[in-house]
């Protein structure tokens, strides 16, 4: 039962040596374990104030990032719209020109056949003049030498003009 119900001798040196060891503690020990306590608390404060800024700063970053990619999206349109239609007038360019191009080759063409149409009637006429001129020249010189042949011929002329 002497555990159970202490001495007061007991008491009284476990009370003088708790008093020498917190006095001890106090004077060496409690600064420097407060100070350390107090740092821990002070990193653990701004570590979680860093994160907090880094947190907010990868919402800015994202809502940045965001910005800047709908303007890449607007950007990458408007050259898509204005190289659709840059093609689509270049296409329309190349359209009319190559009219243009076909209608003067048609009309050159045409006035080119006009042309050798022309030369070649005129060609054929000439032909035709000179033809004709050389077969009546054979035929008069043949019905020319002879006379009976000549007076027969004018005779057959005559009534070929006569009117019934």
């Amino acid at each position: 039962m002497d555990l159970v119900t202490p001495d007061i001798g007991l008491i009284f040196w476990t009370t003088v040596s708790f008093g020498i060891l917190y006095f001890i503690l106090a004077k060496f020990a409690w600064k420097p374990i407060l100070g350390a306590v107090n740092d821990r608390e002070k990193s653990i404060k701004d570590a979680l104030s860093a994160a907090e800024k880094a947190k907010e700063e990868m919402q800015n970053l994202k809502s940045d990032n965001e910005k800047i990619l709908n303007e890449a999206k607007l950007q990458r349109e408007t050259l898509l719209k204005e190289a659709r239609e840059l093609k689509s007038k270049i296409i329309s360019d190349a359209e009319n020109e190559a009219t243009e191009k076909a209608n003067k080759l048609i009309e050159s063409a045409k006035t080119a056949i006009e042309n050798e149409k022309s030369a070649a009637m005129k060609e054929l006429k000439n032909t035709v003049v000179d033809l004709s001129l050389s077969i009546a020249e054979k035929l008069l010189a043949k019905e020319l030498d002879n006379k009976e042949k000549q007076l027969e011929n004018i005779q057959e002329t005559l009534d070929k003009t006569k009117l019934n």
